[in-house]
């Protein structure tokens, strides 16, 4: 079936359609969409004949351009349409819709979708997010250009391939590809939850329940509380509770906090038992204080290891631990020692003992401690961690410096936590 260069829907949209004598058939209502190799493709035009709809398969064409579309059988051989939500259609389903560019890390509407010919069919090459599209489904692009061109300016193309697009609908998660969605958990967290911040709860939840168990834990920890609240009740317990171990405890247990007690309560005892209880610990902390915002994990080992062993371990350790500015040196009562940084670890000798390298002359805050006292002494000492530590010399966790920027942030972005 002949298909000259290329079209965009809003050239294809209210078109006639002639039957094979050139007699009018109808006018295309919309078209349907299909997974094809490699992109989407037009599998029929929705005709629309006095009043009533008509399905014309796309191997029923005989002609189909800008200029003219003509098909190769008569009204009465085609058969009666009636719109279907399982049917995914151009002008219903996709213009005017929002979706996620992968590779701008942003949200944009689709003002007009880009056809081209390929082995005889017509694929959805790209959509067109721009100004053009929006003048084009007025019938006034050209004059937009003219109008441009006395100011020397010139109309820009917005066209973005499918293959950087990740729908939000969920009718459209059919057509999305494994690019799209690659790309996504290469997106950093912060630009994730800027995506499911800009778009309705509806979208922001489809959205967020197709991303990747590692990548939503990242990107909900980005996410205002209210957010995190609302979607993490709308998924169910075991899912959640994927989610929630994949997170730092501190961070879990902002999110718990802020859950109904009896979701909260579900999720913790459908996660791995140790990592339960480091959360449920921090959960017993004050809110403003530096139990608020500490972490309970960190890294620490014996006074008489050398830098050796703990080297080796470290590379095993560190790799579930969020943050590691320091290497915490424990007695076998778990008391605080020393400290050494993860600095002076990586240029000593390797049979070094760490209890003879440590810094004993620490600066520490009691779990019950102010949170803008723990900022003052961060700032003070010019500290990228400091431990938590109990009157006995017992060590709780560490709070780090970017937790405390979180703390400064604006009322809107803090977060509230309470015992569950």
């Amino acid at each position: 079936m002949p298909f000259f260069g290329e079209v965009f829907s809003s050239e294809i949209i209210k078109k006639p359609v002639l039957d094979p004598k050139g007699e009018d058939l109808g006018r295309v209502k919309d078209m349907v969409i299909i997974k094809g190799d490699p992109l989407p493709m037009v599998s029929a035009l929705i005709i629309e004949r006095k009043k009533k709809l008509l399905r014309l398969p796309w191997h029923k064409l005989n002609i189909f351009n800008k200029k003219i579309i003509s098909s190769k059988v008569y009204a009465e051989s085609l058969a009666p349409y009636e719109l279907d939500e399982n049917d995914l259609l151009i002008l219903r389903d996709i213009l005017d819709k929002q979706i996620v560019d992968a590779n701008g890390a942003k949200v944009v509407r689709v003002n007009d979708v880009k056809l081209e010919g390929f082995n005889g069919e017509a694929i959805l090459l790209a959509v067109d997010v721009g100004m053009r599209g929006i003048l084009r489904r007025l019938g006034i692009e050209r004059g937009g250009e003219d109008f441009l061109r006395l100011f020397k300016k010139s109309l820009p193309f917005s066209l973005i391939s499918w293959d950087y697009l990740q729908p939000l609908a969920p009718k459209l998660t059919e057509l999305s590809l494994t690019v799209p969605r690659q790309m996504l958990s290469e997106l950093h967290p912060a630009d994730i939850a800027d995506i499911i911040s800009s778009i309705s709860q509806k979208e922001g939840t489809s959205f967020f329940n197709n991303l990747d168990i590692e990548t939503a834990a990242e990107a909900l920890s980005e996410l205002k509380p209210e957010m995190q609240a609302d979607l993490i009740s709308a998924m169910t317990t075991e899912k959640a509770a994927d989610i929630i171990e994949e997170m730092p405890p501190d961070e879990a247990a902002d999110i718990l906090s802020d859950l109904p007690t009896e979701k909260a309560k579900e999720i913790l005892e459908s996660i791995e038992k140790e990592d339960a209880e480091d959360i449920q610990e921090l959960l017993g902390h004050e809110e403003d204080t530096a139990g608020g915002l500490m972490t309970n994990e960190f890294i620490a080992y014996s006074p008489e290891m050398t830098v050796q062993d703990a080297l080796l371990r470290f590379k095993g350790e560190a790799k579930e631990v969020e943050t590691v500015y320091y290497i915490y040196v424990l007695d076998k009562d778990e008391k605080l020692n020393g400290v050494i940084s993860l600095r002076e670890m990586l240029l000593a000798e390797k049979d070094c003992i760490l209890g003879d390298m440590m810094e004993t002359n620490l600066k520490t805050v009691s779990p019950g401690e102010d949170e803008m006292v723990v900022a003052e002494t961060i700032s003070k000492y010019n500290l990228l961690a400091l431990p938590v530590v109990d009157e006995e010399g017992y060590m709780h966790g560490i709070i780090t410096v970017d937790d405390v920027i979180d703390m400064l942030l604006p009322p809107a972005a803090k977060r509230k936590r309470r015992k569950v």
